[in-house]
């Protein structure tokens, strides 16, 4: 996509997993998409059922190939973001019906049901309230244990407490990285140290 961005380049090839380099022209973009899951800033449900949300990707990949197996798999999901007991006994309601925050775990369980290897996050809190924002804080702490997880937030406090690595970009570039203990308490660049102040 950031090829059309006029001015934009991207400079580099990035392998996942054997496939080849994600920005060849012959990369295979379905098989990507079951490599890597994305979660975005605002929550975006289909405008399908709970059910329907959760097994669109498995159903998509050809993961499953009979019905019980696909409720397993949605099940599955639902429990991993602590959704299944509040909504099992909904799943065929309209997932925008859903809370905020239910409608972002959604999102997180119908990105996992395909078994990524990475799971890109887009500031997956900023448009929910307190409450939802450490449900989701909690479960990308779970996550984390089975999934690569890069996640993007101007949070410096979610930073600190959800990350093990972090990379301070600036304007596009990489201004510094390391672990976040090292980030946090002992920055070399002015611009980070600034930046963790401010924030």
């Amino acid at each position: 996509m950031n090829d059309y961005v006029p001015g934009c380049k991207t400079v580099g090839e990035l392998d996942i997993d054997g496939l080849g380099d994600i920005y060849s022209r012959d990369m295979d973009v379905v098989l990507l998409r079951a490599k890597v899951g994305m979660v975005f800033q605002k929550p975006n449900p289909f405008p399908k059922s709970i059910y329907d949300n959760v097994a669109y990707g498995p159903k998509l990949h050809g993961m499953v190939k009979d019905k019980q197996k696909l409720n397993e798999m949605v099940e599955n999901s639902l429990t991993k973001v602590g959704l299944w007991e509040e909504l099992k006994d909904r799943l065929q309601d309209s997932a925008l019906d859903l809370s905020g925050g239910q409608q972002q775990r959604l999102c997180i369980a119908r990105a996992i049901a395909v078994k990524p290897t990475i799971l890109l996050m887009d500031e997956p809190c900023s448009a929910l309230d307190p409450m939802a924002t450490n449900a989701i804080e909690n479960l990308i702490q779970e996550l984390k244990l089975r999934f690569t997880i890069i996640m993007v937030t101007h949070s410096m406090k979610q930073a600190k407490k959800l990350s093990d690595s972090v990379i301070f970009f600036h304007n596009g570039r990489i201004v510094e990285s390391g672990s976040t203990q090292e980030i946090f308490e002992n920055a070399q660049s002015p611009l980070t140290k600034e930046y963790i102040l401010d924030h």
